[in-house]
């Protein structure tokens, strides 16, 4: 085979949970603050309702501008438009926090670190998608390379844990969207598989470190986040325009960033104009050139080899930390980890568009749902380096099963909003468990609820490796020795 699935005998479907409508709602006595109302917040509102046991009196949304309104007024909550900055939030949001309650924080620009810390006095709960600085924060050309990535956002959260250096603060959920968030859960289903599929298959894991010692056991040298989006919408992206299934200002500002990566302990070619971390866990490196300009090579069953971008994420620092046995930049095993991302045709016609204008945000920008007129999000992550190759497990979910699903969303947003349900109903169950990333949530229990809203749960193997068919056409600098290193990957 070059570079395919494996007959349909290798491909594992997961069976189907029970429906939504079958789902019991969690008691909760407490206040709902949702700050931000994008896309997100307004699929992420009906499934809060849907599940969680709360009037909607007690549910209030902060946000900068009108965007939402309607979709607020539809479900009878409050609606508050107030722009936050590092000068008012404290007085716009205290008021509306005490123990017990939940924020959570779906909005662009707004400072994550500020929100948590501010959670943490209140005694309230907190969940995010990613973590945010306040605006211009991405793209501060004042600062360094280092001081924007993702790795420092998410060491300055984490450094907020000190406060309680004898017991737990109150639950604080990092960056628990699809990815960075549910993609962790994918990785953890997807290690069980493989090990099942060798002979294997042990006790389920009950410890970072076993975690860990699976993966290495396993021998899985690289983790990428691979998804391909194939929506399209009509009208078809404009000249001047950029086009997106989810937030505009959220992927061009991740975009601007960055690449970032977890560097794997098997790595022996350093990228030239990469740099490592000098603090922290130092399971990550980032490339001095941002995202949406660094492309790879990455494969999904449905889409098949594939060029995408390597756009920093929070899951390529959290997994390849949460996978290390040792520390620092040279541990014993570390698997390298990063996103690639092939969204959707019109996305892609509007980051070349971007770097075309130097990165200069176009004037118009238009968030693609109710115009989508066919296609999926085929989201999932792709293990490789073990004996068989490689395995891919993921979600593959149509427009219109997510719209039947559950009401304004659609196949991107659902693949996110869902797992933010989910881990606003753990942090409830679990609300002193302090600040936590994505990997320190129980997998199955994520995703058995995101199931119903997953389309099609499944995992596929392939003998794809990323020097398929190299040098065909051309001569070029790889290693063949080992498929599985960096330089393979990157697209130069």
């Amino acid at each position: 085979m070059n570079g395919k699935a494996s007959k349909a005998a290798n491909m594992k479907r997961i069976p189907e949970s029970k429906s939504v409508s079958d789902a019991s709602r969690v008691p909760y006595s407490g206040r709902i603050l949702m700050v931000g109302f994008g896309s997100i917040g307004q699929g992420t509102l009906p499934l809060l309702l849907r599940h969680i046991d709360i009037p909607p009196a007690r549910v209030a949304i902060v946000t900068g501008d009108e965007n939402g309104r309607g979709v607020a007024a539809e479900y009878g909550v409050e609606f508050v438009v107030s722009p936050l900055t590092a000068a008012n939030f404290r007085e716009v949001l205290a008021p509306r926090l005490a123990r017990g309650d939940f924020l959570v924080n779906v909005s662009n620009d707004v400072s994550s670190v500020a929100l948590i810390a501010l959670c943490q006095e209140q005694g309230a709960m907190y969940v995010d998608t990613c973590i945010e600085p306040w605006a211009g924060g991405y793209t501060d050309a004042r600062t360094t390379p280092q001081k924007r990535s993702n790795y420092a956002l998410r060491e300055s959260a984490l450094a907020l844990n000190g406060k309680y250096p004898s017991g737990h603060g109150p639950t604080a959920i990092l960056t628990h969207g699809a990815n960075p968030g549910l993609v962790s859960h994918f990785v953890k289903h997807a290690l069980l598989d493989i090990s099942e599929g060798l002979g294997r298959r042990a006790e389920m894991p009950d410890s970072r470190a076993a975690w860990a010692a699976l993966a290495k056991e396993l021998g899985v040298k690289v983790i990428h986040i691979a998804e391909r989006d194939t929506q399209v919408p009509h009208p078809r992206k404009e000249p001047g325009e950029f086009v997106n299934t989810w937030s505009v200002e959220g992927f061009v500002g991740e975009g601007c960033q960055p690449s970032e990566l977890g560097w794997g302990s098997h790595e022996r070619h350093f990228p030239a104009d990469g740099s490592r971390q000098s603090e922290g866990c130092k399971a990550a490196i980032y490339l001095n050139r941002p995202g949406a300009s660094t492309r790879v090579r990455t494969w999904t069953p449905l889409a098949g080899p594939l060029h995408a971008f390597l756009i920093t994420h929070g899951e390529s620092i959290s997994i390849a930390d949460y996978f290390s046995i040792g520390e620092g930049d040279r541990p014993e095993y570390r698997p390298t980890v990063h996103y690639a991302y092939h969204p959707c045709d019109d996305a892609v016609a509007s980051v070349h568009e971007l770097a075309g204008r130097n990165w200069l945000l176009q004037e118009r920008h238009r968030i693609i749902k109710d115009e989508i007129v066919s296609g999926m999000d085929e989201l999932g992550v792709l293990l490789m380096g073990h004996e068989r190759g490689a395995y891919w497990f993921g979600s593959r979910l149509t427009i219109d099963e997510a719209r039947k699903a559950c009401p304004h969303n659609g196949a991107t947003s659902l693949q996110v909003t869902a797992p933010v349900t989910a881990a606003v109903i753990w942090g409830i169950q679990n609300p002193d468990r302090g600040i936590v990333d994505p990997e320190e949530l129980p997998h199955d229990f994520i995703i058995d609820f995101c199931k119903p809203y997953l389309g099609e749960l499944a995992g596929v193997y392939s003998d794809w490796t990323p020097l398929h068919d190299r040098g065909l056409l051309f001569s070029e600098d790889v290693d063949r020795d080992d498929p599985w290193q960096f330089k393979n990957f990157r697209v130069t």
